[in-house]
């Protein structure tokens, strides 16, 4: 099939790809980083790693690139764990892919995205997450190898208020 043929209409909703990784350690901590207090988007929030799917990358590469860009680690496991659809309320909106990094190799390092940290799951949801985190965190840590994966979609209200709907397992 050529690329003409593949249905690209600019009157169709479209998604921005994104990603999200938590690495999970053998003790069952999980590595945030807070962003730094430039950031455009969520400075000084705690977030998990992740980021935009770059062209010409599978989603799984950029889940392997962004943990690598942002903590020096390499996953020796990186388990898929859900999707979540952002209807942002205009075109485009959001999709991002969340995954689980275990079996972590490197020496970990900040980067310019901001400083790393490792947390229990109780002290990690007492942090200053982006408002999201404090749903996604539990569901991830929860999530097992050959687990299916969750669905989730956001939404805002009419008050910009983030709202937040989640099936498990379901195909």
């Amino acid at each position: 099939m050529a690329a003409e043929d593949q249905g690209i209409d600019s009157k169709r909703y479209t998604l921005i790809p994104r990603v999200l990784v938590f690495a999970v350690n053998e003790q069952g901590k999980v590595l945030l980083l807070r962003g730094a207090p430039d950031k455009k988007i969520w400075p000084n929030k705690w977030n998990g790693l992740g980021g935009h799917v770059e062209q010409g990358e599978s989603i799984l590469e950029a889940a392997h690139r962004e943990l690598q860009e942002e903590s020096g680690l390499k996953a020796g496991s990186m388990q898929y764990c859900g999707q979540v659809v952002v209807d942002t309320g205009k075109k485009p909106g959001i999709i991002f892919f969340i995954f689980k990094a275990k079996r972590l190799e490197g020496t970990q390092r900040d980067s310019e995205e901001g400083r790393l940290a490792w947390f229990k799951q109780k002290d990690a949801l007492e942090l200053g997450l982006v408002e999201d985190l404090y749903t996604l965190i539990p569901i991830v840590m929860r999530q097992r190898p050959g687990a299916k994966p969750f669905w989730g979609f956001y939404s805002y209200d009419e008050k910009g208020q983030l709202m937040m709907s989640f099936s498990q397992g379901q195909s």
